[in-house]
């Protein structure tokens, strides 16, 4: 008799199980030996996306995590061999023992004061109901080509949620961080999440990045980031990579406040081009010349660095927008959170602000699994190939480039950038 189990190491950290009997292999870091392809795979249904997190008269972070399956991909659970629809509670020859009730589609594991082993489920037979697809096959459905959004090149899903997007009512106390994709997202999500927390490291411990701070466009099977943002108590925090033209209007109906933040587009490429060899939505970018072509060239998805960094620059003149520099974040990250505090209107004391800074550098935010991405299923991102947050340093392109093609990008850069005075640091 197979048996499916849960251990909760850490309610952010890993949640892993093993499939053996009921055995629990060790809990460490993915790839440790004793987790075989099958555990890994139990690991992935429980740590994808944590969505709702309750507290207990303990006093001890999170107690219980409710997982909805609708957000577990499917690949996962038919990479187990194990019946999707079981896992789900619709199978009529199965369900799910978690000695409670829960809504359909919903696991519910407990997190125990001792960190106990919590059984989730167990079943006859190993196989019922679907069979289960190949992992080839769960990758092309995963995998999106391209489409064009007004002229954007953007993955096809976003451009069918389009019009959900087009119609979001923005709140006037949302805070938009804007960007173009690679050029530090995270890391000022991050600083802004806490700052809005006042430094509280435990309160920004209590979710994945993802879900703090909600991606406005994104739209793929069982996850919208419109719905998201729809259940998200105000203040939020907004995310997107939309470029200026494409801005929902009630953002600037509403008068919200912005922050822009770009990073130089040497950079950016390096970062993109690994994004796409980790990232499962994309298709296989070629070589880095291939894809350093495609980018100057405005072949990638939100199309042309030039034009999105300049749109948004220029739409400053006229709103309520901070326009931030990754590499001016690199220098001095105290200087660029007072001008952030400064915008917001908050005053943080220096012990606070020293506490955000550390929380928010990149060796701490690589190990924080709320932060890093390592609980995203390895079948939409694949850490072994190249890390989410991969270096977080400037001028890392010059390991990449070579001369002819840092000669050629530097002739085109000037061409593009001509008559503008925003101007980029290539290295710090």
């Amino acid at each position: 008799m197979a048996e499916l189990s849960l251990y909760l190491h850490n309610p952010m950290t890993l949640i892993k199980g093993a499939i053996a009997g009921g055995e629990v292999q060790p809990c460490g870091r993915r790839g440790d030996a004793g987790l075989h392809s099958q555990s890994l795979m139990a690991w992935c249904i429980a740590s994808i996306h944590i969505t709702k997190v309750s507290y207990q008269g303990s006093g001890r972070v999170p107690v219980a995590l409710a997982i909805p399956l609708s957000h577990v991909i499917w690949a996962g659970l038919c990479l187990m061999g194990h019946c999707g629809l079981c896992l789900m509670g619709h199978c009529p020859r199965h369900s799910l023992d978690t000695g409670s009730s829960t809504a359909s589609g919903t696991v519910l594991a407990q997190v125990l004061a001792s960190s106990e082993v919590v059984k989730a489920t167990s079943r006859e037979d190993s196989q019922c109901c679907v069979d289960p697809l190949s992992a080839m096959e769960q990758e092309d459905a995963i995998r999106q080509e391209l489409g064009s959004l007004h002229g954007i090149p953007l993955y096809k899903s976003f451009i069918e949620g389009w019009p959900q997007v087009k119609a979001f009512q923005a709140r006037p106390d949302d805070l938009l961080i804007s960007t173009y994709p690679k050029s530090g997202t995270t890391w000022l999500s991050e600083v802004m999440d806490m700052i809005y927390h006042n430094g509280d490291v435990e309160k920004c411990r209590r979710d994945a990045i993802y879900n703090r701070v909600p991606f406005l466009e994104l739209k793929v099977p069982k996850m919208c980031g419109v719905d998201q943002l729809e259940n998200t108590p105000s203040p939020r925090l907004v995310k997107t990579h939309l470029p200026v033209q494409l801005l929902p209007t009630s953002f600037w109906e509403k008068d919200c406040k912005i922050i822009y933040m770009a990073r130089n587009p040497k950079d950016v490429v390096i970062s993109y081009y690994y994004f796409h060899k980790m990232a499962k939505i994309h298709h296989d970018p070629g070589t880095k010349a291939e894809f350093l072509e495609n980018f100057m060239a405005g072949k990638v998805p939100y199309g042309s660095w030039y034009d999105h960094v300049r749109g948004w620059w220029e739409k400053k003149q006229e709103k309520k927008i901070l326009y931030l520099f990754y590499e001016d974040m690199k220098k001095d990250p105290r200087q660029e959170v007072q001008k952030i505090l400064q915008f917001l209107g908050k005053e943080l004391s220096e012990r606070t602000v020293e506490r955000i800074l550390h929380h928010t550098s990149f060796q701490e935010m690589k190990k924080n699994p709320a932060a890093n991405y390592e609980t995203m299923l390895p079948a939409l991102m694949d850490h072994s190939i190249s890390p989410f947050l991969r270096k977080g340093i400037s001028g890392d392109w010059k390991n990449h480039f070579t001369v002819a093609q840092n000669e050629r990008f530097d002739l085109h850069y000037q061409e593009l950038m001509a008559g503008s005075d925003l101007h980029f640091q290539m290295e710090v």
